[in-house]
């Protein structure tokens, strides 16, 4: 799995013109799923997200988590994280799972997050062309690749 991870001072997403999902300070995290993937890749990556140590403590340091902060989570899934651009000027997918593994991995993920956070998180549509947007806070973006945990 990967993902990037986006400190918001406020972000939402839109299907067809209508806001599926939203939130202010938190995290938007954009994930894209390979058919390697486990369920141990998806359980490692929630806790790396939810405990991750990128917002302001009092003293201005990066130290405290999502959770500690209380910050929300808007999940939205990104088959072109799994882009290949080794070759030529048109990006491959080859390596991005078919919904058919991926919708179920995507809603385990979802299910993991809320479980690791303590409440429900926000989400785009699975597969939709969704309008994304954020107040990208500091700015601050991660990227995870449960492959190459560094």
């Amino acid at each position: 799995m990967r993902a990037v991870l986006q400190r918001t001072a406020h972000a939402s997403v839109k299907v067809d013109g209508q806001i599926t999902g939203a939130i202010e300070k938190g995290l938007l995290v954009l994930v894209g799923i390979e058919d390697a993937d486990t369920t141990e890749d998806l359980e490692w990556l929630s806790s790396k997200i939810v405990n991750l140590r990128i917002f302001d403590d009092e003293n201005g340091v990066m130290n405290l988590s999502v959770k500690d902060v209380a910050g929300d989570v808007l999940l939205v899934s990104q088959f072109t994280l799994h882009a290949s651009t080794k070759k030529g000027n048109r990006p491959s997918y080859i390596k991005a799972s078919k919904p058919d593994f991926a919708v179920p991995m995507y809603e385990k993920m979802i299910v993991q997050l809320e479980k690791e956070l303590g409440r429900k998180i926000q989400t785009g549509v699975f597969g939709a062309d969704m309008k994304v947007e954020l107040l990208n806070d500091g700015p601050v973006t991660i990227v995870i690749d449960t492959k190459n945990k560094e």
